[in-house]
């Protein structure tokens, strides 16, 4: 058997390379084989950080006697789904068409095509639960194949035929006419009743458990609440977005020793997560929690974002400016057993913290360990019986707060340092042209609205990367260096937003420069020019059995609304019109979804609100006084600009010393002082403090 794994770009195949199973990457080795030898694929889809993955490779996967089986009847074929995000959106499809619901592992099972004609996710190695064995699957799977080729092929058709009206289903939806989208207020009553319905206001969150965070679900509540009579009251949308902020910075959901948010909560409380810590999660609450401290001035806020930072800047960056995909929920075959504690853990790490501390000083002082342990533990929450498998997940109480005292933030060091002498868990290190640039993005307006250079600087030194390593010698992007598959929609997209927070962080206008050539390449290779929107896959790609356009959001807002907001604010910032009018073909195109199941589409929301309320806000010359009364509110609908000149209608006529308030480049009277300048900022969006 040829190992086919071994050297391949991605983390999560490479954990493959010693099954048994004669695994082949995607590609047309595969599907040659599987031609010739008349064998269907067995199409395994998963990532490095996920669990059940692990589960389904350790019981099936690694059997020998699976393994035959899977050799004898199938041609087996190995994708990540974080570097294929393609093929991942189509038979994620077929696997909720037949199943009604989906997730990962996914298992799928095709015509030598690649036509989907039985799909499932997870299988157990024997019958149990409800499941049946994964053993008795390939059985079936196989006689189908063998006495029923007729009916599989009609199958095989008919699922291909409905994925393509699936994954297309925008295109054949009729756009609003102008004058039922006219004046639509993206939050309106209409979108937080919706929010109201799903949310828990004991715990926050919006849904039961599983709960995931939905920054995006929490930021249409603080616009909402913006302006507002009583923003964070209790019957209030900015009670909604507060309450789940802080329920998650409490809950065991967020890394209190290291930062960071893991992938989602296995409860209501937030209290035991799924352990797998994913770049975008960090990506997207940096951005949610950055936007509250701005509108709350909250200091819990402030530290979230700080902490996650860190934790990213730290344990998910390469050697050279990269930033990495994510960090396992596994350690040492235990999910979540790096993380959580016992008692005498505790003590057991403040033993070895005051040891080393009196080696080094010779000091000879004996600190009562004990009762600072017992501290600790009561911080957070640390029990005998704990509250995880005998173990415990750190935690707050809710609304207790997260400032510690230098005594517990000792303790937090000395727990984190022997934390990291625990076997930990892998890490998937693949560079990914979006997730890298959504992290990067954050970065840089985190860096912009607390004036961090240190920030800052990490902000360039990433975007460096992007720009130098993950493009092709002709321009084209890729969806990784090491990879070589070509970019996807999603990438572009988040390349055109992660350079125009550049501009804004920096005053160069030489990221716009680049904004605009990344806007240019992404129109070209994914432009739909008869309906309208953006494929996943460029006209240059391989085609596969449907050529999806993404439009609903799901862990990550779709390619489609990043697009939609880039090009808009693109537009604003530039004065050209050919950014703003393709922004408005995505919103028409998606108007019945943000009309119908505004939620499904929440962050095409955030572009709509763009174009009602979209304005620029100009600083001419480097006037820290004036740059810190725009860095201290959140201005979800404006672009920044400032230093300078540039070209562009944006500058014309600008005087040096002066900012300049502008909605659709009507502008008020210059402001010289930040008093003026704030009170025309207030105008463009209220921002009440709690």
């Amino acid at each position: 058997m040829v190992n086919r794994l071994r050297d391949a770009s991605s983390p999560y195949l490479r954990q493959h390379a010693e099954n048994p199973v004669d695994w082949y990457p995607w590609g047309k080795e595969a599907f040659a084989r599987a031609k010739d030898e008349d064998k269907p694929l067995f199409v395994s889809i998963g990532y490095a950080a996920c669990h059940w993955c692990h589960v389904m490779a350790h019981e099936s996967f690694e059997d020998p006697e699976i393994a035959q089986l899977l050799g004898a009847s199938f041609v087996s074929v190995k994708v990540d789904r974080e570097e294929r995000p393609d093929v991942d959106a189509v038979y994620m499809a077929a696997v909720q068409a037949m199943t009604g619901s989906g997730g990962w592992p996914m298992s799928v099972f095709c015509t030598p095509d690649g036509r989907p004609f039985f799909a499932g996710t997870y299988f157990p190695p024997s019958t149990g639960r409800g499941m049946p064995s994964f053993r008795d699957v390939l059985g079936a799977v196989r006689g189908a194949w063998a006495d029923r080729r007729d009916e599989v092929e009609a199958q095989a058709s008919a699922l291909a035929d409905a994925l393509e009206h699936e994954t297309r289903v925008v295109d054949r939806l009729a756009p609003l006419p102008p004058e039922d989208r006219a004046g639509w207020d993206p939050v309106s009553d209409h979108v937080v009743a919706e929010l109201a319905e799903r949310f828990d206001a004991a715990w926050g969150g919006f849904g039961p458990a599983p709960k995931f965070p939905r920054p995006s679900f929490v930021e249409l509540c603080m616009r909402a609440a913006l302006g507002g009579a009583d923003p964070f009251g209790e019957a209030g949308p900015g009670f909604m977005a507060t309450r789940t902020l802080d329920a998650m910075a409490a809950g065991g959901i967020y890394d209190h020793l290291a930062g960071g948010f893991a992938r989602y909560s296995t409860d209501a409380r937030w209290l035991v997560p799924h352990f797998e810590k994913m770049l975008t999660d960090q990506a997207l609450l940096v951005r949610a929690y950055l936007h509250a401290w701005q509108v709350t001035g909250s200091p819990t806020y402030l530290q979230v974002v700080q902490e996650t930072i860190d934790f990213v800047t730290g344990s998910l960056s390469t050697d050279d400016g990269g930033f990495c995909a994510s960090l396992d929920a596994d350690a040492a075959g235990e999910e979540g057993g790096h993380a959580t504690w016992k008692p005498a853990e505790v003590r057991a790490a403040l033993d070895a913290a005051y040891e080393a501390a009196d080696e080094q000083t010779g000091t000879g002082r004996e600190p009562d360990v004990a009762a600072i342990a017992a501290t600790l533990c009561e911080w957070w929450g640390v029990t005998e019986h704990g509250n995880f498998f005998g173990r415990t997940v750190l935690h707050r109480p809710l609304g207790a707060g997260l400032a510690r005292s230098p005594e517990v933030e000792a303790g937090r060091r000395a727990m984190l340092a022997a934390r990291r002498h625990r076997t930990q868990p892998a890490r998937d290190d693949k560079v990914l042209t979006e997730w890298h640039a959504m992290f990067t993005a954050a970065l840089a307006e985190a860096a912009w609205a607390c004036d961090d250079r240190r920030w800052a600087g990490r902000a360039l030194e990433a975007a460096q990367y992007l720009f130098s390593r993950n493009r092709r010698a002709d321009g084209r992007w890729l969806r990784s260096a090491e990879s070589g598959v070509p970019a996807f929609a999603a990438d572009y997209a988040w390349v055109v937003e992660c350079a125009m927070r550049l501009a804004t962080l920096t005053g160069d206008a030489r990221w716009t420069g680049r904004a605009e050539e990344a806007a240019d390449g992404m129109l070209e290779l994914f432009w739909d020019a008869a309906r309208g929107g953006l494929f996943t896959t460029g006209h240059d790609a391989e085609l596969l059995v449907a050529r999806a356009k993404d439009v609903v959001d799901g862990a990550v807002p779709s390619a489609n609304a990043v697009a939609a907001i880039a090009l808009l604010r693109l537009g604003a910032l530039t004065g050209t019109a050919r950014w703003t009018t393709t922004g408005t073909q995505i919103l028409e195109l998606v108007s019945p979804l943000t009309l119908g199941q505004p939620l499904a589409v929440a962050d095409m929301l955030f572009a709509l609100a763009f174009v009602d309320n979209g304005a620029q806000v100009v600083v001419a010359g480097d006037h820290p006084e004036l740059l810190t009364a725009v860095r201290r509110r959140w201005l979800p609908d404006a672009v920044v600009a400032w230093g300078g000149p540039a070209e562009g209608p944006l500058w014309a006529g600008r005087e040096p010393g002066a900012a300049y308030v502008c909605r659709r480049f009507v502008c008020e009277r210059p402001a010289r002082d930040a008093a003026a300048l704030g009170a025309q900022l207030d105008h463009l969006v209220a921002a009440p403090r709690r």
